[in-house]
């Protein structure tokens, strides 16, 4: 009998294996039907914006910040932003004259390469540069970003915007977050309660990539470096059926 048991379990554990992988299957085969959706949703979208807007604008986006995309969006109601993968979006357009969806569209996909989207308008070419020449936002850099500048904390005690203006026009920095910077790799110590350094402290060097904690100790100083643009680079002119590279 103990070994008619044994047999049972394992033939429980082997079912309940099998009911597993079997799970296993169906999920992935959900995912990758959902992902398949997805595509076919985006591209149909893409196409009918194409038939619609006028033209059809290609952009890449510098250091991208959802809260800045919301504000265009809001001031672009009237059109369309439209992202997704790059060659799902070349697909939708047509990478051929054979597969192109509209006269000559094809040509607008050799200017979609890396993160890039699309925009699709009725507005007039000379209005759409005109406000995206005029759209940029500054914010904090994140890891990853390479530094446009030098910023060096001056030696003594150190201050709330570490020295970007004159020491009678600032605060010290709270002495509650010596720890913060110094655990951050500023050499700092508490002198008679206010933070202090003995020596400058370079926090990041012009044209060098930042780390987290750099980021970090910027954003803590209040130099913001990072701007968000949208670059203009090709657009498709539905009615002249023509392509215009900037």
């Amino acid at each position: 009998m103990p070994a008619q048991d044994s047999h049972n379990s394992w033939v429980s554990l082997l079912d309940r294996d099998v009911s597993i992988q079997a799970n296993k299957v169906v999920t992935l085969t959900k995912t990758e039907k959902k992902t398949r959706e997805d595509k076919e949703r985006i591209g149909e979208e893409i196409q009918e914006c194409a038939e619609k807007y006028a033209y059809t604008w290609v952009f890449g986006v510098d250091n991208m910040r959802n809260s800045f995309l919301k504000d265009i969006r809001n001031d672009w109601k009237g059109s369309r932003i439209l992202f997704g993968r790059t060659r799902v979006m070349q697909k939708a357009l047509g990478r051929s004259p054979e597969e192109e969806h509209l006269p000559n569209l094809h040509e607008l996909t050799e200017f979609m390469s890396g993160d890039v989207g699309l925009l699709m308008t009725d507005e007039q070419p000379s209005v759409v540069q005109e406000y995206f020449e005029s759209f940029v936002k500054t914010d904090f850099a994140r890891a990853g970003f390479k530094s446009p500048l030098t910023f060096t904390v001056p030696a003594g005690t150190v201050y709330s915007t570490g020295g970007q203006i004159p020491a009678e026009d600032d605060v010290p920095l709270p002495h509650s977050l010596e720890t913060t910077v110094r655990d951050l790799g500023m050499p700092t110590r508490l002198v008679n309660g206010k933070v202090t350094l003995d020596g400058d402290y370079t926090v990041c060097k012009e044209g060098k990539t930042l780390d987290s904690k750099q980021t970090r100790l910027l954003k803590q100083f209040g130099v913001a470096i990072a701007e968000f643009k949208i670059k203009l680079i090709a657009y498709y002119e539905k009615d002249a059926e023509k392509v215009v590279a900037l």
